[in-house]
């Protein structure tokens, strides 16, 4: 994608004009690191399994210029904040989180054996937090390309992937899966990414014309995501200990489990582990069956898949709310959309949709007062808006 078009996202004209501001001359390079979506796959990435993301055309921009010693200066354009630090000491900051992702990646980086030099950066950002775009990727993959193109390293993308994401544990505290750095470092336009998480293979899929994705923020704060995030998780783990005595073989994670072999042995699970293992279980063969859908320009199916997801992260995963529930159900009432469900972690956040290309603009002006009279005065203002499928990440060098 050439600069001229990336050049017209909001968040790159403000980092060069804070960086200048800031720092007295013009950057060097620019980093665009694009948001994501996931069509379907949600809360699989973690236990091995199967997910459908796309990169969109909604970018966080890391505009920098290199030192000549160990420093890394970082400055927050929308947060009003600002960051120091050593490369020789990189410890976490326990005062403001998104210190800790340029900390982390750098940390990482230079643990797999790659000698970093100091930058002067400014990051800005038009992916909106809490929405379930993962701006928390996309901070980690627009730093560690940043530090890598000034020391000339070639990092393969998937093995920068696995950085990120190790970053993210150490420095940021979320056992994130690998899904959304991948997606950031390997989207293309027009396309989702088929992802095993297990192996990391992937393909890409071709997605049919004529349809457009939309992303409904319930304005809804995910203030219990990372908590609830990290207990999913662990009763993820200890239905495949238990699996693995029900059905006598050993399992590495959820995704060795068939639906057959789960509906043996589900009454002999206690709730709420061995709904947790059926969704995961379901899920992972609904992204092959919605890949699949995409490929033959199945949308209806493809749309049914996507409903199906949404009741299942409610009922069975139990990481949805009222907000969440109501938002696609706003959506559904439109005609148009083929499907919608919950996107990202849940507890608030966004929803996606999938609908007609010549829907969007009703479905952006309709949806929003449905979801406001579904849910009631005080209720948050919802925010939607169309998505594309876009490139991964790209350093952008700035001549003259």
């Amino acid at each position: 994608m050439a600069l001229t078009l990336l050049a017209e996202a909001k968040s790159y004209q403000r980092s060069v004009e804070k960086f200048r501001q800031v720092f007295g001359s013009d950057p060097e390079i620019v980093t665009f690191a694009p948001g994501r979506v996931n069509l379907i796959g949600e809360h699989t990435d973690y236990n091995e399994g199967f997910v459908l993301p796309i990169a969109v055309d909604i970018f966080l921009c890391v505009a920098a210029k290199p030192r000549n010693d160990k420093t890394v200066r970082i400055v927050a354009a929308d947060l009003n904040d600002s960051d120091e630090f050593s490369l020789d000491e990189i410890v976490r900051d326990e005062t403001a989180n998104w210190r800790n992702y340029p900390r982390g990646v750098a940390w990482t980086i230079q643990q797999n054996g790659v000698e970093l030099r100091g930058v002067d950066a400014v990051v800005a950002s038009d992916i909106p937090m809490g929405a379930g775009l993962s701006s928390s990727a996309a901070i980690e993959v627009g730093f560690a390309l940043t530090f890598l193109h000034f020391v000339n390293a070639d990092v393969p993308r998937p093995t920068l992937a696995q950085w990120c994401q190790l970053a993210e544990h150490k420095f940021a505290g979320v056992q994130c899966g690998i899904m959304d750095q991948m997606i950031v470092l390997l989207g293309k336009e027009n396309h989702a990414l088929l992802l095993d998480c297990r192996d990391l293979s992937h393909q890409l899929v071709p997605l049919p014309k004529g349809i457009a994705f939309i992303v409904a923020d319930t304005g809804v704060p995910r203030s219990l995501a990372a908590s609830e995030y990290n207990i999913r998780r662990q009763q993820c783990e200890e239905a495949v200990q238990l699996l693995s005595k029900l059905l006598e073989r050993p399992l590495k994670s959820l995704r060795d489990v068939t639906p057959e072999e789960l509906a043996q042995v589900f009454n002999e699970m206690p709730d709420p582990i061995r709904r947790r293992a059926r969704h995961v279980v379901t899920e992972n063969n609904r992204v092959w069956a919605f890949q699949q859908a995409m490929r033959e320009g199945a949308l209806r199916r493809a749309g049914a898949l996507l409903l199906a997801s949404h009741a299942s992260l409610r009922d069975d995963y139990e990481v949805s709310c009222r907000e969440l529930d109501a938002m696609v159900k706003a959506l559904m009432s439109v005609d148009g959309v083929f499907g919608a469900r919950l996107t990202g972690a849940g507890f608030g956040g966004a929803c996606l949709a999938m609908v007609r290309e010549d829907a969007v603009e009703r479905v952006l002006e309709e949806v929003p007062s449905i979801y406001k009279a579904a849910l009631g005065d005080g209720s948050p203002d919802p925010k939607l808006f169309a998505v594309h499928p876009s490139n991964g990440a790209t350093v952008e060098e700035l001549k003259g």
